[in-house]
């Protein structure tokens, strides 16, 4: 009987301390932080109009996708498909890059160094000017 138990104990013990252990996955937390649009743009498929944003992106996760959500009146909410993703040295200010059109601004990236990745979209082709934008972690405006 003393057996059982001490297998049972051994058993319960190994299964705790491999429960605890962090697996690869959850090794990169969710990237999260805020920003301001001083005017409307076109991100993905969606038209995100001008206010404040907070935003939540988990690597980890399939499909990717960026959750917006729109803190100013009106409320509104955005989940946008991220086509793709790049490694960044976690150095420098966050930034939102668009890309002016005659058709108006599209966002290109969202540059994320403090969790070490850029979310690229993609942009109808045609001749772009390049303007980049100030995102920041939970505080910081953008243009």
């Amino acid at each position: 009987m003393t057996t059982i138990r001490k297998f049972a104990y051994a058993a319960l013990l190994a299964f705790t301390t491999l429960n605890f252990l962090p697996s690869p996955a959850s090794a990169q937390e969710p990237a999260q932080g805020a920003f301001t649009l001083s005017h409307e743009v076109h991100w993905g498929n969606a038209m995100v109009p001008a206010g404040y944003y907070k935003f939540w992106f988990d690597p980890a996760a399939t499909p990717r996708v960026l959750t917006l959500s729109r803190m100013s009146d009106p409320r509104a909410g955005f989940l946008l498909l991220v086509p793709s993703t790049t490694e960044t040295k976690p150095s420098g200010m966050s930034r939102l890059m668009l890309e002016n059109t005659s058709a108006g601004s599209y966002v290109n990236s969202m540059q994320l160094p403090e969790f070490g990745i850029t979310l690229e979209f993609n942009v109808p082709s045609h001749p772009a000017e390049r303007q980049i934008a100030k995102a920041g972690g939970m505080a910081s405006a953008a243009r």
